[in-house]
């Protein structure tokens, strides 16, 4: 055999020596796709909200800003923020009560986690019934002897916001159960067992070794749902008040606002100042959720 052979048949003379940049180079033309269709559709929308009957102007910002409508919009947004430690408090108890070994866990997990695979659509087109003045949730209420408490949820300004967000954790409540409930199945037992032996009860134990563990997961989970209240909610709004964030501007988002403004009115520039400015919030939160990972040195695989 001769020597030449020898060299083409050694895999380590024939593989090709990129060092740290051999990631980037397998995923370059994936990410060339990403950047380039996201980066483009960015710069247009920036550049659309720059622009004003041909004229470079920053006051679309400005008349944004100013529009009380918007506003509205915003504040019912950071509203909804609300629902995100309670969606945690929820998530978090009920993964530890499966994870203990709930009597019919496994159904349990099951009919849990079944609402956040449901497409959005459906749940507002069946909640949009259910919760109606005549619905099926007012007349249970009056067969049990509680009409008095029954109410056109969705009619109502001063409960149709709350209402929406009832319908948002409903689905959302399973995202977070099973992503606490799988890395609670990734701890070893030991430790649970040694909190045990050492006297630990239920929330001593959970107080002490499991939240620790979840921290990680937790971060992530709650910085998901803030994006997810401030930019995730038009679907819902939409369809549960047939895109007009109503009854008046009681469930306005700045999504719906939008997509108001670019297809109803007919006022591009001013959609995209609005949506560039909802972008920029998108953005702080994903800094906020580095940072803390970063700075608490934990992280989803802890």
């Amino acid at each position: 055999m001769t020597s030449g052979t020898v060299a083409l048949s050694d895999p380590r003379r024939r593989r090709l020596r990129l060092g740290r940049v051999e990631p980037l180079v397998w995923i370059a033309p994936a990410l060339a796709v990403v950047v380039f269709v996201f980066g483009y559709s960015m710069f247009q929308l920036v550049r659309t909200s720059l622009r004003f009957e041909g004229h470079w102007t920053t006051d679309n910002f400005r008349i944004t800003w100013s529009d009380p409508t918007f506003r509205t919009a915003l504040t019912h947004n950071i509203r909804l923020l609300i629902a995100v430690p309670v969606l945690v408090l929820l998530s978090l108890l009920l993964s530890i009560l499966l994870f203990e070994g709930l009597r019919g866990w496994r159904f349990h997990r099951w009919a849990l986690f079944l609402p956040y695979v449901l497409a959005i659509p459906v749940i507002g087109v069946v909640f949009g019934q259910l919760l109606q003045f005549n619905g099926l949730v007012n007349q249970f209420l009056r067969a049990v002897g509680l009409g008095g408490i029954a109410q056109d949820w969705l009619g109502q300004p001063r409960w149709a916001l709350w209402t929406m967000t009832a319908v948002i954790v409903w689905r959302e409540l399973g995202f977070g159960i099973v992503l606490f409930l799988a890395r609670l199945l990734s701890v070893p037992s030991d430790v649970f067992e040694a909190g045990r032996m050492d006297g630990a009860r239920f929330f001593r134990l959970h107080r002490r070794i499991t939240i620790p563990q979840l921290s990680g997961v937790i971060v992530f989970y709650v910085i998901v749902e803030a994006i997810t209240m401030v930019s995730w909610v038009f679907n819902y709004v939409y369809v549960m008040t047939n895109g007009q964030g109503g009854p008046g501007d009681a469930t306005q988002v700045t999504e719906l606002y939008i997509y108001q403004t670019a297809f109803q009115y007919q006022s591009p520039e001013i959609a995209s100042a609005a949506a560039v400015m909802l972008f920029g919030v998108t953005l702080v939160l994903i800094a906020i959720f580095f940072r803390v990972q970063r700075s608490s040195g934990v992280g989803l695989d802890e």
